[in-house]
């Protein structure tokens, strides 16, 4: 075992009894369930004669830690015969559970995910294997039966994909190779009056492909309004019993049960979140993504990785083929297809939806708000809605998100904490976002002025705006507050923020997108790739050839709607990012603490870098943070990523180990040693400091 600064593994594998060094030993690894960085190994523990049927790779233990009595759990990763540690090692204390339910793969998954984003493995393993339910246990202990022989290919005819060419990607798949698909833009029926986007139809004869080869698929989706459009797509194509659930939605008992059949050789279509890919799987065949450009593809938790980056770690690991689908490509993608290291197949036949922009928003003489829908749009909505139903995508939630003074158009501020005022309703008193505070007698600050004017319209008033233009028309809101997952083919205007947009039946006969320029004024590096990416997966809601009007948005952005060559878009946009050496042209870290603890980390990183390539590693900051902390961003060519995690892995661990005070007490006068909690953060791969 190698050794951890501030801890030695006498101090943790204590003896609690001798053991005869002649004798037979078995000796498990263990890994502990801990956040503290420096238990991030694998500690060696005697397996005692009474567990050795038990005592397997994968099932969960107790252990004890140190020698004062106290009890941790953890997997047990290996079984070996011999032990690195010369002293004399402690019992296992219990096994808690006779499943193996840490496979090999996934522990080694887990492993090289924590190097590479700096963190433990044990964060990432929890996020894997959900935590464990008696009940559930004991009962699928009681129902399983040994695997069947696992056959290949099913008989009858042979699932295809379609839109993409005879046999193209059915190639790739069986040879295990990383593909990039652009998803077709349209709406297809899966079942009668079951409609979802065409891209849920991709996954699923993607899936039933490698289903027929004898394999299993994972297939990864943001959210669960993805999620229910790919599970109604596959129940058209696979068999329900073959079909496995995986996500933060389901109850505890749920997933853990559905964790359970994944355990199985049997192959099957594994269907969840960003967790999903995770999943244990004997004969991994294919792994998918749909959007993985999506936030919510991001692990909010230590470490951070993304389900993307876990993908492409898994495939290498497995040989599964890998397929990422999305409407719009970001520029982490363009970087790897550029790079040769992911293939991208297209279309066949072509699919272009009808883009129409618009920069005019001024038009006095249109019905409704002339600052937002000019009158060739209103014509347009007002014609498709003798047919069908609209969509109308608005940047905020709410009625009136923002608020400001209208004589001096400062932002209205509350008096309390100076959050943002907004109105909850047409006839609401101006309220604070932050805190709620009513502000009923508010007062600019700059001016004096005692009035407010709209500065955001949400989808409350927009609602109330299409409903006076449009009289008659039944006007339905889709938002955080209210999700709609469908609608019917009925004439209605529907207006839903970016995401909440529901499937119309056979696709909606307009689509109206406001709000772009309010949109592109937010401050982040991928604000456009973010937008293109909002407005691609509305657009692809759209009846064939069914106009989408984007109004107040021009330039490339516009041309890239038009054309629909996300691929151009995002090569020139990754072009600019490597002349400025910003992600994903280089790896970042951001290395946030107090001032002496983030100087001396990144001194030791650039000590440890190796001669020659330190040139390729530059720091920018440190500058101030919240509560008297200062953040420094790393930013470092990829052939680097291993050594950059390696030191600033270890600063963390020594900030969280060479750090005792001693506390008096008031009332007895005793001094007592304790260690405060490490304030050294660490975060790979993060662009929110650019925002």
């Amino acid at each position: 075992m190698t050794g951890v600064p501030g801890l030695t593994a006498a101090g943790v594998a204590s003896a609690t009894e001798n053991v005869d060094a002649d004798a037979a030993v078995t000796v498990a690894q263990v890994m502990l369930e801990s956040p503290l960085p420096q238990l991030d190994r694998l500690f060696d523990y005697r397996v005692p004669p009474s567990m050795l049927a038990e005592a397997v790779p994968g099932v969960r233990v107790k252990v004890p830690l140190r020698s004062a009595g106290r009890i941790a759990r953890g997997y047990i990763v290996s079984v070996s015969e011999n032990s690195s540690y010369s002293g004399n090692l402690s019992d296992i204390e219990e096994v808690i559970s006779r499943v193996p339910v840490l496979t090999p793969e996934v522990w080694a998954l887990a492993r090289r995910v924590a190097d590479r984003s700096g963190g433990g493995a044990s964060d990432v393993v929890r996020l894997a294997v959900p935590p464990r339910q008696v009940r559930i246990e004991r009962a699928w202990l009681a129902a399983t039966e040994p695997d069947a022989p696992v056959s290949e290919a099913a008989a009858g005819a042979s699932p295809a994909i379609s839109g993409y060419g005879t046999g193209v990607v059915e190639q790739a798949i069986a040879e295990g190779r990383r593909i990039a698909l652009p998803a077709i833009p349209t709406v297809a029926e899966v079942a009668p009056g079951v409609w979802v986007g065409r891209w849920a139809v991709t996954l699923a004869e993607a899936a039933a492909v490698t289903l027929a080869a004898g394999r299993t698929a994972i297939l990864a989706v943001p959210d669960y309004r993805d999620q229910e459009q790919l599970v109604a797509a596959l129940a058209a194509r696979i068999p329900a019993e073959k079909i496995t659930a995986l996500d933060a939605r389901q109850s505890n008992p749920d997933r853990y049960r559905n964790f359970l059949a994944c355990l199985h050789s049997e192959a099957r279509v594994i269907v969840g979140n960003r967790s999903a890919v995770y999943a244990p799987s004997a004969r991994l065949g294919l792994i998918a993504i749909w959007d993985d450009a999506d936030p919510l593809h991001i692990e909010p938790l230590t470490p951070g990785a993304s389900t993307r980056d876990v993908a492409l770690i898994r495939q290498e690991q497995s040989g599964a083929a890998l397929l990422l689908l999305s409407h719009s490509r970001d520029t982490w993608l363009q970087r790897l297809v550029e790079l040769g290291y992911i293939t991208e197949i297209r279309q066949s036949p072509t699919v272009l939806p009808h883009v129409v922009p618009t920069a005019q928003q001024g038009d006095q003489d249109a019905p409704a708000q002339s600052a937002r829908i000019p009158s060739s749009a209103f014509s347009i909505v007002r014609t498709a809605l003798e047919s069908g139903p609209v969509l109308v995508q608005v940047a905020r939630p709410g009625y009136a998100p923002v608020l400001a003074c209208a004589c001096c158009r400062a932002a209205a501020k509350c008096p309390a904490c100076e959050g943002p005022l907004k109105l909850a309703h047409a006839n609401a008193t101006p309220a604070c976002g932050w805190c709620g505070a009513i502000s009923a007698a508010w007062r600019c600050r700059s001016c004096e002025g005692q009035r407010l004017r709209l500065v955001s319209l949400g989808t409350g008033r927009t609602a109330e705006e299409l409903g006076r233009a449009f009289p008659g028309i039944r006007i339905i809101v889709s938002d955080g507050e209210r999700n709609l997952l469908t609608v019917s083919a009925a004439p209605a205007l529907i207006v839903s923020t970016r995401g909440a947009e529901p499937v119309a039946a056979g696709g909606y006969r307009a689509i109206l997108l406001l709000d772009g320029e309010r949109m592109l004024a937010r401050e982040s590096l991928t604000v456009a790739e973010d937008c293109l990416r909002w407005w691609s997966n509305a657009i692809a809601l759209a009846a064939p050839r069914a106009p989408a009007v984007i109004v107040g948005v021009g330039g490339v952005l516009a041309r890239t709607l038009v054309t629909w060559q996300h691929d151009l878009f995002a090569h020139e946009e990754l072009q600019g990012r490597r002349t400025l050496r910003f992600p994903p042209a280089v790896r970042v870290a951001s290395v946030k603490g107090r001032a002496d603890i983030v100087d001396a980390t990144l001194a030791a990183l650039l000590d440890s870098a190796t001669a020659g390539e330190s040139a390729t590693i530059d720091v920018l900051g440190p500058v101030e943070a919240e509560d008297g902390l200062v953040r420094a961003i790393v930013r470092f060519d990829y052939a680097l990523g291993n050594e950059v995690a390696r030191s600033l892995r270890s600063s963390v661990v020594k900030n969280a180990t060479g750090r005792t005070r001693t506390q008096t007490s008031s009332i007895t006068g005793t001094k007592t040693t304790y260690r405060p909690p490490p304030t050294l953060r660490v975060r790979f791969d993060d662009t929110e400091f650019l925002e």
